[in-house]
């Protein structure tokens, strides 16, 4: 049951931060979504226009394209490209309402959830918050490395890399050059491949441009991955593939080879091998992350929210999970299904119909997923696809990863953006501009300065 809201949607401007967000008075059912990713904007606009009132709660103020997250990283794109306000999103949408705001706790018993703005209730719930970096409890590599997750971990990475490669023009130091110049990227999946082919080119056709006094073969760049082979969701004719592309970029792949340690200059791997590097990017897993308050014995490997078919967290009448943090168990998907953008749209769209019916008295039926193939790129003109019984790679592979990007980021503005970036790259390998706007601080030097 909702408590009444004093104030009108009219007066929302003039609200203070108290004890509960202020949201218009309303007599519909309300659906609140934590997070805004491609799960939870999918959920918003199947409930556009409906008799609901929709809730979309997020730490962040826009949408954020992942898949593209290695480009803006790599000073291919520059970060307005790939992220979307959701105020502009769901203008016009007159049932949908967004608050900036973290969700911290779940109160299943009252229908309410905290956030560190104030208090919300809520008819039904939907957590689509996504995963975060997994450094599997290694702490040197949490403190020393960085992930890829959001925009912030893309800028980063990129003004690590330009800070190193100008330190490096300083240094006389051969060991240091060395450090300040090698790459190493720990995860063979697509996030990992994707970023070693992007790096790979930047050595190989901006570099010698933007650093004339030290050869292109300075830069090394290494991807490590634990088991045999890469992009191991993928076919054996897609890893193969991109393993050729990867080494003829001369990156250098170390397959069955794991890292233990990382101190921030040194990389030691489980087989004893050391890599001096001052940049290392982790790709390797990623893990659940969502609100306190929902019981432990519903949580599966990887921090995962287990659900029945219809995406009901167990346990919970009107708690639904949805994208990557929603561990569907089943004969079928015994480890839930893939953690990739094309589930949690799917999902988010079931979602919207269900909770409708389910309003409606209607029955629902369970979930079923449509696997529409698997896509991974290795740098211009280099792609893999597994689609179906079609498996193929090359150009026309990598012709069709950039019209399916292409047309899922949010926004023509983005679109054309990044259509015109890529279309400046095709025809002449310049990137964006590669400017150093604030200065990077590793997390362990900022550790160290507050001891």
């Amino acid at each position: 049951m909702k408590e009444k809201q004093t104030h009108s949607i009219t007066l929302e401007s003039t609200c203070k931060i108290t004890d509960e967000i202020c949201l218009p008075d309303t007599k519909l059912p309300r659906v609140v979504i934590v997070g805004g990713g491609f799960a939870g904007l999918a959920l918003v606009e199947k409930l556009k226009h409906k008799e609901v009132q929709v809730v979309l709660l997020d730490k962040n103020n826009f949408h954020q394209f992942q898949p593209l997250l290695y480009q803006v990283a790599t000073s291919a794109l520059e970060p307005d490209s790939i992220v979307f306000p959701f105020r502009k999103q769901i203008n016009g949408y007159k049932n949908v309402l967004f608050r900036l705001a973290e969700v911290e706790k779940i109160q299943p018993d009252s229908n309410t959830i905290l956030t560190n703005k104030g208090s919300v209730s809520y008819d039904y719930l939907v957590l689509a918050t996504g995963t975060t970096t997994n450094f599997f409890g290694m702490d040197s590599m949490a403190e020393n490395s960085l992930g890829m997750k959001d925009i912030r971990d893309s800028l980063n990475i990129r003004h690590m890399m330009l800070q190193n490669l100008e330190q490096a023009a300083i240094t006389c130091d051969d060991d240091e050059r060395d450090a300040l110049t090698n790459f190493v990227i720990v995860g063979g999946g697509p996030a990992g491949v994707e970023m070693a082919g992007a790096l790979a080119e930047f050595c190989k056709y901006i570099l010698p441009k933007d650093y004339p006094e030290y050869p292109a073969s300075i830069m090394n760049i290494y991807l490590i991955e634990a088991i045999d082979e890469l992009l191991s969701t993928m076919s054996d004719k897609a890893s193969s593939k991109t393993l050729k592309y990867l080494e003829d970029l001369n990156v250098k792949v170390l397959l069955n080879e794991a890292v233990s340690n990382y101190d921030g200059k040194e990389v030691t791997t489980k087989s004893d091998k050391t890599i001096l590097a001052k940049n290392l990017i982790w790709t390797a897993g990623v893990k659940g992350q969502f609100p306190n308050g929902i019981d432990g014995k519903h949580v599966v490997r990887g921090n995962r929210i287990k659900t029945n078919a219809n995406l009901k967290v167990e346990g919970y009448e009107n708690i639904f999970a949805i994208g990557d943090i929603a561990a569907l168990i089943s004969k079928e998907t015994p480890k839930g299904h893939p953690q990739v953008a094309q589930t949690a749209i799917q999902q988010g769209k079931y979602l919207g119909d269900s909770i409708l019916n389910i309003i409606n008295n209607k029955s629902i039926k369970p979930f079923k997923y449509k696997d529409k193939g698997s896509l991974a790129t290795v740098g211009k003109r280099k792609a893999v696809a597994d689609l179906g019984k079609f498996k193929f790679a090359g150009y026309f592979a990598w012709l069709l990863w950039s019209v399916v990007h292409l047309m899922s980021i949010s926004g023509f503005r983005n679109r054309l953006m990044v259509g015109f970036n890529w279309a400046v790259s095709y025809f002449t390998y310049e990137k964006s501009n590669r400017l150093i706007i604030r200065n990077f601080k590793p997390k362990s030097s900022v550790k160290n300065r507050t001891k």
